[in-house]
């Protein structure tokens, strides 16, 4: 007497849905207060790529320039 074998048969996965990620908004005309230290350290770099062209400048202009890219002006 044979005895008939059952075919396993797996499924196939469906892959797993991408979480739902918020959308960013944009908001240009949304500026931000920078803190004392953040526009320190931005006119700082501005100050060694400065240098590192040969540039000449002041550092009143570096921290005007930090300022300016920070609020996004």
């Amino acid at each position: 007497m044979k005895t008939q074998k059952e075919k396993v048969v797996s499924k196939t996965k469906k892959p797993a849905a991408p979480a739902a990620t918020p959308k960013k908004t944009r908001n240009s005309t949304k500026k931000t207060v920078p803190t004392e230290d953040e526009i320190r350290e931005k006119a700082r770099e501005i100050y060694y790529e400065r240098m590192a062209r040969g540039e000449h400048g002041t550092p009143e202009d570096d921290w005007h320039e930090a300022e300016s890219i920070l609020r996004g002006l």
